[in-house]
């Protein structure tokens, strides 16, 4: 058959508005896909695990351990927005039941601490500053309460729909709510049966535009490990049938992959921790992570379609230490300058298919106002022409996730000239998958997709030259 070449207008890489018909029944809520665009946010464990040096507490701590003379969210929030981070999830009760705010339904809190004279919450100071600073404004709070008197009986249900009520009534607006699957023990040596469906109800009608993480969802998938990294295969569909969070859930290697053709949207999140704990610990001081060791879990994470949530744990004063906030300074560095220039801002893009993708009518094109920055298209085997020879090590990929996601296997072929001097290979694509090569110098580069249902939907491309130490191994 002949091959026919329609010339496009190099489109930038940035979400584009795409017509095609929507590659899968199963989409995105306006929510998710906010999600997804935030990327890379931190996580922050805090609570008297800080000051006695446990990663779990048991419970019994008194409350008076807790005591950071020199708290300050705002220079949380400085460190975050310095990082790039889009928001903050803090642990406002973890498993030892203590609590961040001065809580009704418990005994076990900063209010019964000598902190502040009891007059702290910190809850009110983070989403305060978290509000100056632009910050999106998460809690995680565990349902298993190692202090409670009425955990594992039918009354601690009324207890944690009354906590999430006072955070949500007192502290919001909360963009995402963490929810672990820890069930221990509790005081009385009995286990809870969590009212999971009453749970969701509460947070569904107390907020409806909060994102909600946990093993299975509903909102946000746990990815599988605390190691930071998505698999290379990574679905945004997940089935929930027959799971339960906790011990019940998927599998790892599920949760880390998704399922191809899963019923529901629920997307990985990536929880890894900059130091060796969750909790901050002073023997830890000289283990925080590299900002190249940072790069790299945003390569695996981000880079395959998931979002980063980063532990950065403030210390016994209060504050994030200067250890974590130089490697974080240090990780936006590298980001702002390894993704400066695009080096397609010159190219010229087109599609090369034949007389039978025409007239099966398998490849659909609605070009938008062409003074637009804003192309809809539907790009299948495409190609990004250099005007010149350029080197470059990376290349980016965006799907139209809104359409759904509906790639399945993609091939990128490197070209001086005529000949072909490299070849990428890979799966899915998603949100956005970052792939990185050793340098070659190229004069175009041809993209192939195969898609799930024939609509293959690709929003972005760009191409970068890193510093060969980033190129993931």
């Amino acid at each position: 058959m002949n091959k026919i070449k329609l010339i496009l207008p190099v489109f930038l890489f940035s979400f584009v508005l795409v017509t095609a018909q929507p590659a899968s029944k199963v989409l995105p809520t306006k929510q998710q896909l906010a999600w997804h665009e935030n990327e890379f946010y931190l996580f922050m464990h805090f609570g008297p695990n800080t000051f006695t040096d446990l990663e779990w507490g048991h419970g019994t701590e008194a409350e008076d351990l807790f005591n950071p003379t020199d708290l300050d969210c705002r220079q949380w929030c400085r460190v975050a927005k310095a990082a790039g981070a889009k928001g903050i999830i803090i642990t406002a009760k973890h498993h030892d039941g203590f609590c961040l705010w001065p809580s009704k339904y418990s005994t076990h809190t900063v209010r019964e601490s000598k902190w502040k004279d009891g007059k702290g919450d910190v809850l009110k100071e983070l989403s305060q500053a978290c509000k100056e600073y632009g910050l999106k404004f998460g809690v995680y709070i565990s349902p298993w309460d190692r202090n409670h008197p009425q955990y594992g009986t039918p009354g601690y249900n009324d207890v944690f729909v009354n906590m999430m009520k006072e955070i949500f009534q007192n502290y919001g607006p909360i963009w995402e709510l963490w929810w672990d699957g820890a069930n221990g023990e509790g005081p009385n040596g009995k286990k809870q049966v969590y009212d999971w469906h009453r749970f969701e109800s509460t947070v569904r009608q107390l907020s409806p535009k909060t994102v909600v993480f946990s093993d299975i969802g509903p909102d946000i998938r746990w990815v599988g490990n605390e190691s930071g990294f998505a698999g290379k295969t990574n679905w945004n569909y997940l089935d929930t049938a027959g799971f339960a969070r906790g011990a019940g859930g998927p599998s790892q290697d599920t949760l880390n992959q998704g399922n191809v053709n899963g019923h529901n949207w629920i997307p990985a999140e990536c929880d890894v921790s900059i130091r060796p704990g969750w909790f901050w610990h002073a023997s830890e001081d000289s283990k925080v992570r590299s900002p190249q060791n940072l790069f790299d879990l945003y390569l695996k994470s981000v880079g395959r379609g998931a979002n980063l949530l980063l532990n950065v744990p403030p210390n016994r004063k209060g504050l994030i230490s200067a250890e974590d906030s130089i490697a974080l300074a240090g990780f936006k560095t590298l980001r702002d300058e390894g993704f400066a220039a695009n080096l397609l801002k010159q190219a010229r893009s087109y599609y090369e298919f034949t007389d039978r993708d025409i007239s099966s009518n398998q490849l659909q094109l609605r070009v938008l106002d062409p003074a637009s920055t804003a192309y809809s298209v539907n790009l299948q085997n495409f190609v990004m022409e250099l005007p010149s020879p350029t080197k470059m090590n990376c290349i980016i990929l965006r799907e139209a996730i809104h359409l759904g996601q509906s790639i399945r296997k993609f091939r990128i072929e490197l070209f001086n000239g005529k000949n072909k001097v490299g070849e990428l290979n890979g799966t899915t694509i998603g949100h956005k998958r970052i792939m990185t090569f050793p340098a070659q110098t190229i004069t175009s580069f041809r993209v192939h997709t195969e898609d799930r249902g024939g609509n293959d939907n690709i929003t972005g491309v760009a191409a970068y030259l890193l510093p060969d130490e980033l190129v993931e191994k």
